[in-house]
């Protein structure tokens, strides 16, 4: 079949919604990663700071980047924006960082009149400054961005744009942005493969099994330690589906 005679079938509603979306899905249980790398997005992502886009652009496989430069865009009255993290300001020391930047804003603006270009001057600048960026991703790349960065042990920053991210996919393509979870997530690894000690920290480590226990079960399995199946588990086995147990209907 053509892919114009596919298009023409679901013109005429011969390929329902219905169907689509479960042909969809099944492609996404498989892991067959090739046809999600044909569906892009694109992302504009504002007032982050330079220590989480030094981070995402890291990623470097199915992901491009356009950020706002540091050298050709000078930062006026020697004001910057910046982020203050929680945690800072939690430690009653907000101020003192506010009082910081604003020494380093004074100086920037000091440096730019005197002469020293924009592209040195930026050398002041500290991580919190804020920047903005715009990127394209195809989805199989999106899936390890949340894989990584939706785990609890990713820096906040991280865990907020991406969780943010999601929320946009799911707002134009719920199929496939019910995809994006911790790699914990039921719909893709179903278990923590992080230390054990960074499980059980996990604030949603009880509701998912350390990788573990996998590997005891694995190993009872191989040393033949698992409990043998009886007469009875055979006859549940062997039993007519209207009298099994609802469990293994």
């Amino acid at each position: 079949m053509t892919p114009q005679q596919v298009l023409d079938r679901i013109d005429d509603e011969r390929i329902s919604q219905e169907k689509m979306l479960e042909f969809v899905e099944a492609r996404l249980m498989t892991g067959h990663m090739s046809p999600l790398e044909q569906v892009h997005f694109e992302f504009g992502i504002s007032g982050v700071s330079r220590a989480f886009s030094h981070q995402f652009v890291r990623h470097r496989i199915g992901i491009s980047f356009e950020q706002q430069s540091q050298r050709y865009v000078t930062y006026k009255g020697g004001a910057f924006p910046y982020s203050v993290p929680k945690t800072v300001e939690r430690a009653g020391l907000g101020d003192d960082m506010t009082a910081l930047f604003a020494q380093a804003g004074a100086l920037y603006e000091k440096m730019v009149e005197a002469g020293v270009p924009a592209e040195d001057a930026r050398f002041l600048l500290p991580n919190a400054t804020n920047t903005n960026f715009k990127i394209t991703v195809n989805f199989a790349s999106l899936l390890h961005i949340s894989d990584l960065r939706l785990c609890t042990r990713a820096q906040w920053e991280f865990r907020k744009v991406v969780s943010l991210m999601r929320a946009e996919v799911v707002k134009v393509a719920p199929e496939l942005g019910r995809q994006l979870q911790p790699k914990c997530g039921e719909r893709r690894l179903g278990y923590c493969d992080e230390d054990y000690e960074a499980w059980e920290e996990c604030p949603i480590g009880r509701k998912r099994p350390h990788k573990s226990e996998l590997f005891n079960l694995y190993d009872a399995y191989r040393k033949g330690e698992l409990d043998d199946l009886n007469a009875d588990d055979m006859a549940i086995i062997a039993a007519d589906n209207d009298d099994a147990p609802a469990f293994i209907r």
